[in-house]
């Protein structure tokens, strides 16, 4: 075992005796802080211990520093971009962000389901808005690393009309469009009421025609890539990828957090909270999924893999599974900050095409 991975868990008993949101934010403002130092980047970057030599990959026309990301939902206010980055991420997908700020559902609303190296969230786009968004993106670009990838996951607001979520999604893509090099649309998040209704082929067609419309008149193309459920059945999944491949989105993001409890060894009231799991439980999900989707776009789409990454070799079989990237985010809260260099060695690309 890592010797990164065994000096987390001699602490982690300590950081799970605070609440799972309250200890989420501290690690957020620790990291905010690491951030703008030169000493704390240091510090970072040793806690990490990524190398990102000999990783970079093109995908979707973007250059990435590695294929190893942070998954949307752990910033969701672009606060810590500096910290993330020289953790060793490649890129950071930051959000998901609404138009106006929301304080999203009551707590508490983040659970940890610790039998299974899991969490249970219902947190409801909690976010400070757009235009607050804007100004951490503003003035974290001018001091990120050169070729850091920020992804910027984008959604409505849950009091906002289901005639003009559009409308929503529009307001965020031209408020943020200066600092985003690509777009995660969410439409599969199971704790906004009738979000997961925009995977229907006909109102997600819609929904990414007006995003690449809109898109071409806010300065260069940025890609699109669209965040769906693990949850639909498989026709439903052949359905949307059809309508997906039917507009100009360049991919797709397998999966958000399910529905699903099976199979947990986690109490039967702890895992009947309401909200998405995720974790490790979604590790063979996942991997399913991204085999299904690579046969039926081939090469026409791009994958990035989120759900289930716990060590390096986790995030390699996504990669051989089809996905061109992978994200992380409930694997470092039972792994610690050290998975960041385990996956990006185990991904790293070979002269061969192959991975280490």
């Amino acid at each position: 075992m890592p010797w990164r991975r065994i000096a987390y868990r001699a602490i982690r008993p300590l950081l799970f005796t605070f609440d799972s949101e309250e200890i989420h934010r501290f690690s957020l403002s620790a990291l905010r802080l690491a951030g703008g130092s030169r000493g704390g980047r240091a510090l970072a970057r040793f806690a990490g211990g990524a190398s990102l030599e000999g990783s970079q990959v093109e995908v979707a026309g973007l250059r990435f520093p590695s294929r190893v990301g942070l998954g949307a939902g752990f910033d969701k206010d672009a606060v810590a971009l500096r910290g993330w980055a020289a953790l060793g991420f490649g890129f950071a997908e930051i959000g998901t962000v609404t138009p106006l700020p929301q304080a999203g559902n009551p707590r508490p609303r983040l659970f940890r389901l610790r039998e299974d190296d899991a969490l249970i969230n219902r947190m409801g786009f909690n976010n400070a808005g757009a235009q607050a968004v804007a100004r951490h993106l503003a003035a974290a670009r001018r001091r990120l690393p050169p070729g850091f990838v920020v992804g910027v996951n984008i959604g409505r607001n849950a009091t906002t009309a289901q005639e003009d979520t559009i409308r929503d999604y529009l307001a965020v893509q031209h408020r943020l469009a200066p600092h985003a090099d690509y777009w995660a649309v969410n439409v599969s998040s199971p704790n906004t009421p009738g979000l997961r209704d925009l995977q229907s082929p006909k109102q997600l067609r819609a929904l990414l025609d007006a995003l690449a419309d809109a898109g071409q008149k806010l300065g260069p193309a940025r890609p699109i890539f669209v965040k769906l459920a693990p949850d639909m059945l498989p026709g439903e999944m052949e359905a949307v990828i059809a309508a997906v491949l039917r507009t100009r989105a360049k991919g797709l993001i397998l999966a958000n957090t399910t529905l699903s409890r099976d199979r947990l060894a986690a109490d039967d009231e702890l895992a009947a909270e309401a909200g998405g799991l995720s974790g490790a439980p979604l590790l063979t999900r996942t991997r399913g999924l991204v085999r299904r989707v690579r046969a039926l776009v081939g090469h026409r789409l791009a994958i990035i893999a989120s759900g289930g990454i716990g060590s390096g070799q986790d995030a390699a079989v996504l990669i051989a599974a089809g996905a061109d990237l992978v994200q992380l985010w409930t694997g470092l809260v039972y792994a610690g900050p050290g998975l960041i260099g385990e996956t990006t060695k185990a991904v790293r690309p070979r002269p061969d095409g192959l991975i280490q």
